[in-house]
Formats: C-alpha cells, structure tokens, sequence
C-alpha cells in the first residue's frame, strides 16, 4: 500500500513560505481573498454533503467521509511531524485534510462525489502568501485584508470560481482600489478602474491575457450605468477572467 498522492499533497504544503514577508501577501492579496472566499464556498458545499455543519469552515472532510481510513504509518508519521510545525489550529486541520484527503482519493476514487476539489483554493492561497489567523474579534486576518467568517447560507450563494490558475490570479491582483464593470449581460469585455494614491487608470483585460488602458469607462458611477455598463463584485470578475483564459487558451 501506498499514498503516493498523498505525499505529493504534503511535499506541496511543505514548500509553503508560511512566514512569507508582508509584502509579499499584500502584494496577493485581492487573488489570496478570491481564493479564501471560493474555499469557503467549497466548505459549505461539503460542509452540506457530509453532515459537517458543525465543524465548518475548516475541517477534515475525511473525518466525515470514511471515519475508517488510515494513511500508512510511515505517513502518518511524517504529517505528524508537519503539523507540529504549522501555526494554528485552524491552518493545521485544513492541511490535514488536504493530504488525508489525497491519499483517500487515491485508495478509494468512488467515495467522491462530483463536488469540486475541496482543498485546492486553499492551498493556492497559502502559496501566494503563508496563513491566515483570526483575531480577538472573531474577524480572520488575511495579511491585508480583515474578513468576516459568515455564514453557510452566506457563502452557498457566492458565484463559482472555477478556473484558479496563475494566470486568473495574477490578473486579479493589483495595487490600489480596483472596481470591475461589463456590458450587460457579460456581452462585453471585462473593464476596471483602478485609483491608487488618486490617480485613477481605466483597463481592459484583452485576449492577450493582460491588461490594457482603455477609454471606455465613462467618468463616473451613473456615466457608466447610462453606457450600459455593470459593476462586477470581485467573484463575478474572477469568473469572467476564467471564461476569458478558458476561450483564449482553449486548443
């Protein structure tokens, strides 16, 4: 017996910088929240599935899948000795449940349902810049940004991101207050204006996977409502950045 894809999973986890630099989560750290509130999405749907509401939003889904499985003690051993290292609570069991989980699936592929991959935003998130704690007032701190847990309800109802590769997330990242507009109906290309230290920029994010300046964002909230323009919340965005990615990349 062996947990080959597990030990992938933790060699993965292992190559963390999880006491990254500051600058180096804040300068992720729009992507790090897209892909904090997609897992927290994902956990809901497990959450769900599994009778797990109670442990939400990080847990171990193996727990709640096969309370029997067992990684192979040479493993268990070596998990053992990562967790130790990590730094909370929380951090601890979600990277259990990625490696156990791992090794579940290679044992057992049928125990899966057509759920999406629980873990993998959370480990990207943990790739482009180490942990997430949670201060005294409940709120978790996402290196820059502060975040309310929410809801089950509240995260079941988030738009999908589904496509979650470096291209998707470094689009997504960027310096100062961003907002995202569309044609109605997503009929037209993906808009943002960006203003950092008062000075505002308008982009596209065209078919060579970038952005570009553009003049068409009219000067102001209602100017660009009467264009027929639509703002975006930053999931809908991350979304319509896959669909873009998806169609230019698509054999």
């Amino acid at each position: 017996m062996t947990d080959r894809t597990a030990s992938a999973a933790l060699s993965r986890l292992r190559a963390v910088d999880w006491t990254s630099e500051w600058d180096v989560a804040f300068t992720h750290v729009k992507s790090r929240r897209i892909l904090f509130r997609e897992y927290l999405r994902r956990a809901a749907l497990w959450a769900r599935a599994y009778g797990a509401e109670g442990s939400r939003p990080f847990f171990d889904a193996t727990s709640y899948m096969d309370p029997e499985y067992r990684p192979t003690p040479e493993l268990a051993a070596e998990l053992a000795d990562f967790l130790a290292r990590l730094p909370n609570g929380e951090v601890r069991e979600t990277c259990s449940g990625v490696v156990r989980t791992a090794g579940l699936r290679e044992r057992n592929p049928a125990a899966f349902s057509d759920l999406p991959d629980l873990y993998e935003p959370l480990v990207l998130f943990y790739e482009r810049g180490g942990e997430f704690t949670r201060d005294n007032a409940g709120f978790l701190d996402l290196t820059g940004v502060r975040f309310r847990p929410g809801t089950l309800e509240s995260h079941l109802g988030n738009p999908p991101v589904t496509l979650l590769g470096d291209t998707v997330l470094d689009a997504l990242d960027a310096d100062g207050q961003v907002m995202y507009h569309t044609a109605e109906g997503r009929r037209g290309p993906l808009l943002r204006r960006r203003v950092l230290r008062g000075e505002q920029s308008d982009e596209l994010f065209g078919r060579d996977l970038c952005w570009e300046p553009t003049d068409l964002i009219p000067g102001t909230g209602a100017e660009a409502e009467e264009a027929g323009l639509v703002r975006l919340e930053e999931l809908e965005a991350a979304g319509l950045i896959g669909e873009i990615v998806a169609a230019v990349t698509r054999p």
